[in-house]
This record gives structure tokens, sequence and C-alpha cells, in this order.
């Protein structure tokens, strides 16, 4: 299981914008094949960071997942609302594995 971390720097007076963004994707991805975990706007601290973070089984499932999320309709639709509303200020991924597992009971 590979883990996407997706970093986002948003305008702080859009975060309006990045959090309908962030629901039409909480649609989207899971019906496109990915495990997500959520989106995450700002709440302390920093007004400009949010995070994205889903769960794929594999790159070559990853491949898979995105050409299907290029041709779903709500995927493209929020696609094209990100470059026009231009909430999105820079974009980075991050791919992890998990280390810890498995993880000890309390008890």
């Amino acid at each position: 299981m590979l883990t996407c971390i997706i970093r986002y720097h948003i305008d702080p007076a859009k975060k309006a914008q990045f959090e309908e963004y962030a629901r039409n994707w909480g649609q989207a991805i899971p019906r496109c094949g990915a495990d997500l975990v959520g989106y995450y706007a700002p709440h302390e601290g920093s007004s400009t960071l949010a995070y994205g973070i889903y769960n794929v089984g594999s790159l070559a499932e990853y491949e898979a997942y995105r050409a299907r999320l290029a041709r779903d309709p709500l995927g493209r639709e929020n696609y094209e609302f990100a470059q026009r509303e231009r909430f999105l200020l820079r974009e980075d991924r991050t791919w992890l594995r998990l280390a810890s597992a498995p993880h000890r009971q309390a008890g």
C-alpha cells in the first residue's frame, strides 16, 4: 500500500473554493478507485497550507486510477474549477509507505 500526501499552498482569501474542491474530490476519488483518507483545509496556524491524503495499492494502480479520474465528469469539472478560480498556488505530491505496521493494540 502506498500513501500519497498532496501538500497544497492555497490563496488564503479563497479557502471556501478549496473546501468546495475538497468536497468534490471526496466524491470522485473513491469512485475512481483510490482509498481517500481525506482533504484538510487550514484551521489554526498557517492559513495557506492544505492537504489531500489517499492510498493506492501500487504505482500501477495509481496510473489506472488517474486515467479513470481524468475520464470522470466530476474529476474533469474539478480540475477546470481549480484552473478557473486559481486558488491553488502550488501542489506537491509525496509518496510514502507505512513503516510502523503492525500497530500494537493498547491494553
